[in-house]
């Protein structure tokens, strides 16, 4: 198929067979068993329950910026006619944005719940479209990744490095871009000392039994909103940092203030890394990078890569 000829995702799907291939099924049943057994052996945060909470504040003019950032980074003000593949969908937010903007979507997710929230986000914006699929996956599954073909647009925002295998991977997304396409990750920054410390934080976590997380959670972020609250205080802000921390307020991803802190002290897997190496990972394989907005502490660091012809 030619760059930017559509192709439809066939709804529930993600790799464009009837929902109903005892093979794919399998494959996802698989994936929700190991998911599963993560979360009940401490290995893995519950992401989706938080990103369930956010479909109950998403409104239009969330949606409205969530197309506005893929626009700018992408360098486009439309995705008509273009294959998009959003790895690691959370609440779907970026896959509805890439829809509006008149791509091809496919979604998956290694989470239940994310997944069930990206489905939701179809359900009331575009039900029973044949051009957005929706699933369950892994993006360190090789089976499930060479089912999916190649896209124009790889999307995968703050996901690789929750995977337990980071490095592995952002290898393994080469794979799905096609040549001349694009591929936006973002990836947390390696800040040395501070990367390590909280990656050991939110191990501890994700370890407790559940009654013990909430008072460990309150002796972690303490001294962090303690800072928080008094650099509030010297721009005179402190008003709206007690609300959003009240709950009055979301965050900007849709979060209330507490479920955004309890996604940041609980989401592991956690890895980091220097933005140099992983520029010098892609590069080797023929990627250029576009676009570059770089976290000078642990942060995102954000990359648009075109692959070359």
């Amino acid at each position: 198929m030619e760059l930017g000829t559509p192709e439809r995702a066939d709804g529930e799907d993600v790799g464009g067979n009837n929902s109903t291939d005892p093979i794919r099924n399998s494959i996802q049943e698989s994936v929700a068993q190991e998911h599963a057994r993560q979360l009940h052996t401490g290995q893995r945060f519950r992401f989706g329950r938080n990103w369930t909470h956010f479909l109950k504040y998403l409104n239009e003019e969330r949606i409205a910026e969530a197309e506005g950032n893929l626009c700018e980074f992408l360098g486009r003000d439309s995705l008509r006619g273009k294959t998009f593949l959003d790895i690691g969908s959370g609440s779907g937010l970026s896959s509805l944005a890439a829809r509006r903007l008149g791509a091809v979507v496919t979604s998956f997710d290694f989470d239940t719940l994310s997944v069930a929230c990206t489905k939701e986000l179809r359900r009331r914006f575009f039900p029973g479209d044949p051009f957005w699929g929706v699933g369950q996956g892994s993006i360190l599954d090789k089976q499930y990744i060479d089912a999916l073909g190649q896209f124009d647009i790889v999307y995968s925002w703050g996901v690789l490095h929750h995977t337990g295998a980071m490095w592995q991977a952002m290898e393994n997304v080469k794979q799905l871009v096609k040549p001349g396409g694009l591929l936006f990750i973002a990836i947390y920054n390696d800040a040395g000392e501070l990367s390590r410390k909280w990656q050991n934080r939110k191990r501890r976590y994700n370890a407790l039994p559940s009654p013990l997380r909430l008072p460990y959670l309150i002796c972690v972020w303490t001294p962090e909103q303690l800072r928080i609250l008094l650099s509030c205080l010297r721009s005179g802000g402190l008003r709206t940092c007690i609300s959003e921390l009240r709950g009055d307020h979301t965050s900007r991803r849709g979060m209330s203030r507490v479920h955004d802190i309890i996604d940041w002290v609980g989401g592991y897997p956690y890895e980091y890394a220097k933005i140099e190496m992983i520029m010098d990972s892609y590069i080797c394989d023929g990627f250029k990078p576009v676009k570059l907005r770089e976290n000078r502490s642990y942060g995102c660091n954000q990359i648009v890569f075109r692959r070359r012809r």
